[in-house]
């Protein structure tokens, strides 16, 4: 038998889902690149172009077989690719450089493109890290149509593809013959291979390392998307609570598809608000399958990632009109860009420290020109009154003061356009820094409604960086000064008789859930695939009991105490929906 240390390979689960299956070891092969000089220089000049289409010829085929698979917007990916090989910039330096050099064309494109991919990869945003991968995919596939090479694999259907790193149209073409998963050395969340896996429903596990060395072709292998583990040769008790665990989550989900039309409410009659999170317009089908009762935070920095530079007004406009019409006649709240920090920023600007610097509101209000194009985006699509307004990273009053100085003036501007906007539209603030949780008081006097973010408030509560692997131990959502803030939040803002709700990762943790609600919080707004396991687990639970664990709670001196009782909750209470995933 073997130890779990010996066959376990930890990483990112960049995308959800079980599976076990044979593992297919996918390796690119590396072409050999010479420094060689050209005597024919137009033939090379020929080749270059007959390469060039070629390129575009396979992508086209790639980006439509995406369309079909993963819808327009995210297919986007290729035709971005496609629009690179079409840059008359990096075309004719290219072009220019096989004349002045008299140089082969795959060694001047394979220089001229690596300058950009070396820049990306030095960049310390993850981000522009994982888009130097799709430049190096294009630089591949030119030098191999310059060597007239076609593209071979041996892959066979229902496998586990095991590489270094999966491009974009990797994933699309293996999608064709029924891949279980991937499992790369490299890469992240936000890599576009992550997405399209997501996409597929493929789990994917990424960032391992050595998976590559540890794995061999034809090793049975277990990929755990939820907890990012790759489990290589499983022995017969690894296999057997995997077997079970794939057949609890089939079974979980057809009883879980059950309750998407019955209320999110407790067995003695406390109704709590079951809202969704909103990160990429392709999950409005999900939002709106799994029963949501309307979307509590649309993260619209992602329209960033999607359009490749900010949107404009009537780009905006559109998507927010769209949003609010496919889910009315319930709420969605918009949340105005939060961006910085450890998101991309429109400009090339580096901080020393930036979680404590130029991001979320303060950014905005440095930008008015951006801020107010977005709120007058929101505005024009709020017609139908079911769109809020919610501003992130709040610290100060003056900053929501200053805020509403500039939508009032984008109310002023339609109304002499004659523009019809909703004129009572909800303001509301996001509590993610300590300083707007003491002020809860004045804050609720100056807008509508607030939410938690927890991801950032426990960060900021704590000094202790989520993204650190040293002290990521230290990052406690059970911390008992994260509990009894989040009970100073919830009771006063409700004293003050503003709505109160939660939006962050804590929210959808299902031992937090029942202490959340016992604390007093009753609207929680989760990622749509979370919303049919909360609201199971909150129709077996009793408000009563709840608040007597989270009185408890708030007792407890230790985060090891609080995290102790919730487990031992479930014990108690037996509840299966929870110890059975878990």
């Amino acid at each position: 038998m073997k130890s779990a240390s010996e066959n376990k390979l930890k990483g990112i689960g960049a995308a959800p889902g079980i599976s076990i299956s044979k593992a297919f070891l996918y390796k690119k092969e590396k072409e050999e690149i010479i420094n060689e000089p050209i005597t024919d220089l137009n033939e090379a000049i020929q080749n270059l172009d007959a390469a060039l289409e070629k390129s575009k010829k396979e992508l086209r085929k790639i980006f439509s077989l995406a369309v079909d698979k993963l819808g327009e917007k995210r297919a986007a990916i290729f035709e971005a690719q496609i629009m690179i090989l079409d840059d008359p910039i990096l075309i004719s330096t290219v072009r220019n450089r096989i004349k002045s050099e008299m140089r082969a064309p795959e060694y001047i494109v394979h220089d001229e493109i690596s300058k950009y991919t070396d820049m990306m990869n030095m960049s310390h945003e993850p981000f522009m890290r994982e888009r130097s991968h799709d430049i190096e995919d294009i630089k591949n596939r030119i030098i191999r149509n310059l060597k007239k090479k076609k593209w071979k694999s041996k892959i066979t259907s229902d496998v586990v593809v095991v590489t270094t790193t999966v491009s974009p149209s990797d994933t699309v073409l293996f999608s064709r013959v029924n891949v279980k998963g991937y499992v790369t050395d490299f890469g992240g969340l936000t890599s576009h291979a992550a997405i399209v896996a997501r996409s597929l429903n493929i789990p994917a596990v990424v960032g391992l390392h050595e998976a590559t060395n540890r794995i061999k072709e034809d090793d049975l292998v277990i990929i755990d998307g939820y907890k990012g583990e790759v489990i290589i040769n499983p022995d017969e008790k690894q296999l057997k609570e995997y077997q079970k665990k794939i057949s609890r989550l089939q079974k979980q989900g057809e009883e879980l598809d059950k309750l998407r039309d019955l209320p999110a409410e407790t067995t003695d009659g406390k109704l709590i608000h079951l809202l969704a999170n909103l990160e990429l317009t392709d999950e409005m089908e999900m939002v709106t399958h799994s029963g949501a009762k309307g979307i509590g935070l649309v993260r619209t920095e992602q329209l960033f990632e999607e359009y490749e530079a900010f949107p404009d007004e009537e780009e905006q406009y559109q998507m927010y009109k769209s949003i609010a019409e496919r889910i009315y006649p319930e709420i969605v709240t918009i949340r105005t860009f939060d961006i910085g920090g450890d998101k991309v920023l429109p400009v090339d600007f580096k901080e020393p420290n930036p979680f404590l610097g130029w991001r979320g509101i303060r950014l905005l209000l440095d930008n008015p020109q951006l801020f107010k194009t977005q709120v007058r985006a929101v505005l024009r699509a709020s017609s139908h009154k079911n769109i809020k307004l919610m501003l992130p990273m709040i610290a100060s009053l003056i900053e929501v003061k200053r805020s509403k100085e500039l939508i009032n003036e984008c109310k002023d501007e339609l109304k002499k356009e004659g523009i019809n906007f909703d004129k009572h539209m909800g303001l509301g603030i996001m509590i993610e820094i300590p300083s707007a949780a003491v002020l809860i008081r004045d804050f609720a006097e100056e807008v509508d409604f607030v939410s938690i973010g927890t991801n950032d408030l426990i960060q900021y509560l704590l000094a202790v960086d989520r993204g650190n692997e040293i002290v990521s131990s230290i990052y406690q959502e059970f911390h008992p000064a994260v509990v009894r803030t989040l009970h100073y939040i919830i009771s006063e803002g409700m004293n003050c008789g503003k709505s109160v709700s939660m939006c962050g990762e804590m929210a959808a943790d299902p031992f937090a859930v029942p202490l959340l609600i016992g604390l007093g919080l009753d609207t929680i707004s989760v990622s749509a695939s979370a919303i049919p396991l909360i609201k199971k687990i909150i129709r077996n639970l009793s408000y009563k009991e709840l608040k007597a664990v989270a009185d408890e709670c708030l007792a407890f001196k230790s985060e090891k105490e609080i995290n102790d009782r919730m487990h031992r909750f479930f014990n108690e209470n037996e509840k299966d929906q929870i110890k059975n995933l878990y």
